[in-house]
């Protein structure tokens, strides 16, 4: 029976050798090796919603737009007031003796009637409320399309690797085979040294593919929101759904855009800024009231003080200010009709053409594979037939070639149709938690 002493000794030794293959891995590969963090597409979502800094910022507008809204409504309601005094004075001729004076009170005031002044700028700050809002979903909509982008990268990435070593190992043994053909005097140098330099290449991709994931990887935890880089793992598949889309009504889609959304929201903010700006030369009148006490040399004040009135107040003259400042609110106005209008085209175009490049890189897919399907079974062929002194070098390699080409062309192909599938959601302006 093994001591115990034994047993410690096997057991460091067997620690000492996993170190050892720990330390010759992360070597060997020219980076540390981490733990992996396997993430999916919902995961991602998630966590952009909490980190992302542009969501942030968009939010952050969005909470003072709701703020000034609140600031502006407050202007119809009453304000109310309260004051606190107290002051002692001393004079230096003998005939006069030192003063105090005490006294509190509140005062309030409303607002009756300002031409409706009040309620056109409260109207307006709803508007720019909706804007916001409305800028919030484009931020989001965005976000989804950049986060989209990086988590398919990433997974592009991580299947070149595997594709990538795919080849390297056909070409390794094409190098083989070769070298048997050449010793056996049926090939000659110069097709060996074409099969070791096909080798030489494949090895190259294998590690340019390795170095593509690791900036993928960079590139998706900076659309994640993370300050911090780590190995991460892309999990899903290159599988998409059909379309519900048959012909879809552009000009409905270009409506319901959150862009185009937030400049009609900005047009009628306007135009409530310039109904105010005109309504400005109307009268205003409040109501004022105040209570208090007041006293001299003592404390609590004992005399009352109480006094209520209204003030109206008329604008003659401001100078041409009040008129200036109404031509530039209709000059506001103006400009963004047209920028709201300029913006409902664009939006229109990047519709047609995003929905234009699904179904481009739907039946582009479609075709890459017929063509991959087609290149195995040449290549099939074509290895026995080589093999045989059917066809010969030249011939052979074409076929070789052109079956690495259309692999990496069907990997293009499936990631182009999953980006053009994103570029055409955020297109029609849905966003990240939708």
């Amino acid at each position: 029976m093994r001591d115990s002493k034994g047993a410690v000794r096997c057991f460091t030794k067997t620690g000492m050798l996993f170190m050892l293959f720990f330390i010759l891995q992360s070597c060997l590969t020219g980076h540390p090796v981490y733990a992996q963090e396997v993430l999916q597409w919902q995961q991602c979502v998630s966590e952009a919603l909490q980190s992302r800094p542009d969501l942030a910022a968009a939010e952050a507008s969005l909470q003072q737009a709701e703020a000034q809204k609140k600031i502006t409504t407050s202007a119809e309601r009453p304000q109310i007031n309260a004051s606190l005094s107290g002051k002692r004075s001393d004079s230096t001729q003998e005939e006069l003796e030192s003063a105090s004076t005490f006294s509190y009170g509140l005062s309030a005031s409303q607002l009756l009637y300002d031409g409706g002044v009040t309620g056109s700028k409260i109207e307006a700050s709803k508007e720019a409320l909706n804007a916001e809002e409305q800028a919030y979903r484009l931020a989001s909509s965005d976000a989804r399309l950049s986060l989209r982008r990086a988590f398919v990268e990433l997974l592009k990435a991580q299947k070149l690797v595997v594709l990538a070593k795919e080849i390297e190992q056909r070409r390794r043994e094409n190098v083989a085979f070769l070298k048997l053909r050449y010793e056996a005097g049926r090939e000659h140098i110069g097709s060996l040294r074409r099969s070791e330099a096909d080798l030489a290449e494949a090895e190259f991709e294998v590690a340019q593919a390795e170095r593509g994931v690791v900036l993928a990887q960079s590139q998706l935890a900076s659309a994640l929101g993370r300050d911090v880089r780590s190995t991460l793992v892309a999990e899903g598949s290159f599988a998409v759904e059909e379309l519900a889309e048959k012909s879809p009504d552009f000009p409905a889609l270009a409506k319901e855009h959150p862009e185009v959304l937030q400049f009609e929201a900005n047009t009628r903010s306007a135009r409530y800024d310039l109904e105010a700006s005109k309504k400005s030369f109307f009268p205003e009148l409040s109501l004022n009231s105040s209570f208090g006490r007041s006293s001299f040399e003592s404390w609590p004040p004992d005399e009352l003080d109480w006094s209520a009135g209204f003030e109206l107040s008329l604008p003659l003259y401001t100078g041409g200010g009040t008129k200036a400042a109404a031509a530039k609110a209709l000059g506001v106005v103006n400009e963004q009709i047209s920028r709201s209008r300029g913006v409902y085209l664009e939006v229109l175009d990047t519709l047609e053409e995003r929905w234009k490049n699904v179904q481009d890189a739907t039946e582009n897919l479609e075709v890459q594979e017929k063509y991959l399907e087609s290149a195995n079974l040449r290549s099939t062929i074509a290895n026995a037939q080589y093999s045989n002194g059917l066809i010969s070098f030249d011939d052979w390699v074409i076929i070789e070639d052109n079956l690495v080409s259309l692999k990496k062309s069907h990997l293009d192909a499936q990631a182009q149709l999953f980006v053009a599938r994103a570029e055409w959601t955020q297109a029609k302006g849905v966003g990240l938690n939708e």
